[in-house]
Formats: C-alpha cells, sequence, structure tokens
C-alpha cells in the first residue's frame, strides 16, 4: 500500500498537539508568584497566598496575619496586599 504524502504524519499531528495544549495552558513563561494576601476569613483573618484557594494560615488578629504574611513576603521576595473587612485593599507592602 503506497503512502500519501498529503496525510499529516503523527509526529505532525503530535507536535500541533503539544504547540495547542502549551499556548492554552500559558506555557513555561508563566511562574507563580509567592504574593501574600491578608484577607477576612471566617470570624478571623487569613493569609493565602496569590492563586490560591486555600489559606496558609488563620489568625484572630488581623495584625498577626500582618506579621505572618511579611514574614513569608520577605523569605520569598514578594509583596503584602492586605485587604479590609470588605474585600477591598488597604495596603500593598513591597519586599522585592
Amino acid at each position: 500500500m503506497a503512502k500519501n504524502n498529503n496525510a499529516p504524519s503523527w509526529l505532525g499531528i503530535l507536535r500541533e498537539l503539544l504547540e495547542a495544549f502549551l499556548k492554552s495552558s500559558g506555557g513555561s513563561t508563566r511562574s507563580r508568584t509567592w504574593n501574600q494576601h491578608v484577607v477576612p476569613y471566617e470570624d478571623g483573618w487569613a493569609v493565602r497566598r496569590e492563586g490560591n484557594k486555600r489559606i496558609s494560615s488563620k489568625h484572630r488578629k488581623q495584625s498577626t496575619a500582618i506579621r505572618k504574611a511579611k514574614s513569608l513576603a520577605r523569605k520569598y521576595k514578594a509583596h503584602v496586599i492586605i485587604h479590609r473587612q470588605d474585600g477591598t485593599i488597604r495596603d500593598r507592602i513591597d519586599y522585592d
């Protein structure tokens, strides 16, 4: 049986699929940040890494949460974003 030269090869198809996947997922150029958000949580405050759904730690007082977020941000040369009780941004501290 003769091979049809017009038909795409399996390697070409694989390459196209891989390129489409990398393009849709952001490829390897998107890196995670270590920015720390101090957010209201239940009846207290929490520290949450940017992009995460889960919290890193929870605290009764906002000042304690801010202290924890600052230590993490210093360690990873990131930012601390402090939110108010209503979720709006109150302050931003840069450690980079």
